[in-house]
C-alpha cells in the first residue's frame, strides 16, 4: 500500500488524459529509464486521450518497473470514470466497455501512497482523521473500488486549507479539508519532513503551504484545454532538495486536429519512441 521510492525522483501530479502534454512532460523531465518518476494519480478522465495516456504509463511500468511508480488517484475508480469521460471514451474507441473494465480492474492494484527518500509522504489527495501512522495505511484493503467514505476515500479526496485548523467537511462531498496543525502532527508522528500531493488545479503549476511542509503538484497544462494554467513537475534530488520545473501545453501543431477523436500520429508522437525506450 505504501511504496518506498528512492531519491532522486521526479514527481508528477494530475495529467487527466492529456496525452500530448504527457509526451511534453517526458521531453522536459527526461526520458525513462534515465529519469525515475513517481506519478500521483488521475491519469484518466477530463482529457480526450485517457486510453492513450494510461496505456503509455502502463507500458512504461511494465518495461521499467523499478523506474516508474504509479499511485492511485480519486479518478482511478469505476464510479468516477463513468461520469467524467474514460468510460465513454473506451466505448467510443473500441465499441465496448471491455477495455474500461480491464483498466479499472488494474486500478484496484495501484499503491495508495509512497515514501520518498525516507523524508516525503506522497499521496494523491491528503490526510485522514482515521490515519495517524503509516502502518494504518499499510493495513488498508486497497484491492477494491474506492469507497464513498473512510480512510481510503480520505487519502484520495482530501485537501489542505491554510484557513482551517483540524479537519472539516470537504466541499467536494468526499474526504476532508485539513489545517497546518494536522499536517504538523502527522509529520512529527511519522518522522517525516514534507507531504507532496496533487488533486488541486494550480494556475502556476504548483503551490506550497504550511511553511513549505506541503506541496501540491499539478501536471496538466491548460487543463481541459481552457483553463490557461501552467503545469509543473517536482524534481527531488538525492539529498531530498525540491525544485519545481514548470512547463506549458504541447504545441498545437503537434496535436491531432480533432481533439475529441482518436489520436493520430504526429511528428512528435512518431519521434517520441526515443523518450520511452
Amino acid at each position: 500500500n505504501v511504496k518506498s521510492v528512492a531519491a532522486p525522483v521526479t514527481i508528477v501530479g494530475d495529467v487527466h488524459g492529456q496525452f500530448y502534454d504527457v509526451v511534453e512532460l517526458f521531453l522536459i523531465g527526461g526520458k525513462v529509464p534515465d529519469t525515475n518518476y513517481l506519478f500521483l494519480g488521475d491519469y484518466v478522465d477530463r482529457g480526450p486521450f485517457s486510453v492513450e495516456t494510461i496505456t503509455l504509463l502502463c507500458c512504461l511500468k511494465l518495461r521499467h518497473p523499478q523506474r516508474i511508480t504509479l499511485l492511485r488517484g480519486n479518478h482511478e475508480s469505476r464510479q468516477i470514470t463513468q461520469v467524467y469521460g474514460f468510460y465513454a471514451e473506451c466505448q467510443r474507441k473500441f465499441g465496448s466497455v471491455s477495455v474500461w473494465r480491464s483498466f479499472t480492474d488494474v486500478f484496484d492494484y495501484l499503491p495508495i501512497a509512497a515514501i520518498v527518500g525516507n523524508s516525503f509522504f506522497a499521496v494523491h489527495g491528503g490526510l485522514s482523521p482515521s490515519i495517524h501512522h503509516l502502518d494504518q495505511i499499510r493495513i488498508l484493503d486497497r484491492f477494491t473500488e474506492i469507497p464513498h467514505e473512510g480512510p481510503l476515500a480520505d487519502l484520495m479526496w482530501s485537501d489542505p486549507d491554510p484557513e482551517k485548523m483540524g479537519f472539516a467537511i470537504s466541499p467536494r462531498g468526499a474526504g476532508y479539508v485539513f489545517g497546518h496543525d494536522v499536517l504538523k502532527r502527522f509529520l512529527e508522528m511519522n518522522k517525516l519532513d514534507h507531504v507532496v500531493r496533487a488533486h488541486q488545479l494550480c494556475m502556476t503549476g504548483y503551490q506550497e503551504l504550511f511553511d513549505n511542509t506541503l506541496s501540491t503538484v499539478w501536471s496538466a497544462p491548460n487543463y481541459c484545454y481552457r483553463f490557461g494554467n501552467i503545469a509543473s513537475i517536482l524534481e527531488v534530488d538525492e539529498h531530498c532538495s525540491r525544485q519545481f520545473n514548470v512547463f506549458g501545453a504541447s504545441p498545437e501543431s503537434e496535436r491531432p486536429s480533432n481533439s475529441a477523436g482518436p489520436a493520430r500520429p504526429t511528428s512528435q508522437a512518431a519521434d517520441s519512441e526515443r523518450y520511452f525506450t
